[in-house]
């Protein structure tokens, strides 16, 4: 496909940041860093940088609707985007005193979303991630939501994070079901994922720092019980030491990393999920990789194998998805920093790795976009989502990307679309449509139009 992309040398001068943009880092509190996005507020592009900006590649947009405000005079941003049963839930991010809940949007029509609901709008807390699954235990037969909840202020003591736990079977009517609490000292739950195991429903939940802020009491990695939504119950946490044969007290406090060749490195999970069978969870954890478990017995995981980066290579294992039926893994590395001594210079970039064996997963490739230059705090790599050999990529100023994996080892970009003031959080593929999440605007709908 020939992309109809206008180009001007003179373009990475002429983008304007609107007020609040300046320096931003990965996601990396401790590091000195903000909070992923905070800072990022788009680009206003100067001169267009995609010709026809609303059909670009096989991607069409076809509604772009703000969020309501649910407190007078407060406007929200949004976190991640899910889909279920032909309604969109929005979670949101920490502007403006957060707040904002999970907002739900009626789907019927893809060209004119509806926003019916809020819900776990908690104040002093953001709600970034929201799953959503429909379970059947003899507890709770219905639609459930899993929510993150993470305290603004980590030291005030009248707000708790942890997650929230919804019954949305009518989506229109939320009823708030239980609530799970991360006592380590931490913000609270950053990123989640709902999975079933037959009669047995999980929380896998990603603690950013618990490990470090608790020195070592708490974990970073829970898994929760919620067969029973009313009253969650942990099971397990996960401690790398009692893995990794790199990992141990010696070289690891639960942050700072040396690793075997002697680097120092930065080690935290940032985000959680499993296959479709609920049995493989994969813990996106920062310079420790990509770290698969098997947790078929959700009490008792065994530890399979994980991903591994070069000497020079920046880790920032941010999240992950998996293609061709589970034995290839996307691996989306969050860098906002591309300068670091004694590590090439790059901002953040998706790895693709072939794991049939997941004790020794083998990297296929590498993408990375064609704007680093032009679009300096936005070059870096988000979220993935994979539908068939179709790879989409949410990547904050640099917009949405769409790449076509169907050979694993070349990928190649497809399609493109970066609305002006990009700032795109994430994306879900839902029926021929593909959601995304901006920042400073709301939900944005995009149709799969197929090569044009």
């Amino acid at each position: 496909m020939k992309k109809k992309i206008l180009m001007n040398t003179a373009l990475a001068g002429a983008l304007v940041f609107s007020a609040g943009g300046a320096s931003v880092f990965a996601h990396d509190e401790l590091g000195g860093g903000a909070e992923k996005g905070d800072s990022l507020a788009g680009v206003e592009l100067a001169v267009p940088l995609l010709e026809g900006s609303k059909n670009t590649g096989n991607l069409q947009e076809v509604a772009a609707v703000p969020l309501k405000e649910i407190r007078e005079g407060v406007k929200n941003s949004t976190g991640d985007v899910y889909a279920h049963k032909g309604y969109a839930y929005l979670g949101t991010h920490s502007a403006n005193g957060g707040g904002g809940g999970v907002r739900v949007f009626d789907m019927k029509d893809p060209s004119n979303p509806v926003e019916v609901a809020a819900f776990a709008d908690i104040p002093g807390t953001w709600q970034e991630k929201v799953i959503v699954k429909t379970v059947n235990t003899k507890h709770f037969k219905g639609d459930l939501a899993a929510v993150s909840v993470q305290k603004l202020d980590r030291f005030n003591p009248n707000s708790k994070g942890g997650f929230v736990l919804y019954d949305v079977t009518n989506p229109r009517e939320p009823k708030k079901l239980g609530f799970w609490e991360d006592a380590s000292g931490a913000r609270g739950t950053h990123e989640l994922y709902l999975t079933v195991q037959g009669d047995n429903v999980y929380v896998l939940t990603a603690n950013c720092y618990a490990d470090y802020y608790s020195h070592g009491e708490k974990m970073d990695v829970t898994i929760v019980d919620v067969s029973k939504p009313s009253s969650p119950e942990t099971i397990y946490e996960f401690n790398p030491r009692d893995y990794i044969p790199e990992v141990s007290d010696d070289n690891y406090d639960g942050y700072n990393w040396t690793d075997e060749e002697g680097i120092k490195r930065t080690a935290f999970a940032h985000s959680v999920k499993t296959d479709g069978t609920g049995k493989t969870a994969f813990l996106s954890y920062w310079d420790l990789g990509t770290i698969m478990l098997d947790i078929s017995d959700a009490k008792n995981p065994v530890y399979l194998g994980r991903t591994d980066f070069a000497n020079d290579v920046q880790g920032a294992a941010h999240s992950m998805d998996l293609a061709k039926g589970g034995t290839v893994l996307v691996e989306t590395r969050e860098v906002f920093g591309p300068v670091r001594e004694g590590f090439e210079s790059a901002y953040g970039y998706t790895m693709i790795y072939d794991i049939k064996d997941k004790t020794n997963p083998k990297l296929l490739s590498t993408f990375r976009t064609d704007f680093t230059e032009t679009i300096p705090g936005g070059a870096t790599v988000h979220d993935p989502k994979v539908q068939g050999n179709t790879l989409y990529l949410s990547h904050y100023s640099g917009g949405v990307r769409t790449v076509d994996i169907t050979d694993p080892s070349n990928p190649e970009e497809i399609g493109v679309y970066i609305p002006s003031r990009s700032n795109i959080w994430g994306v879900f593929v839902d029926r021929n449509y593909v959601l995304a999440s901006d920042m400073g605007t709301g939900l944005k709908v995009l149709q799969k139009n197929g090569s044009q």
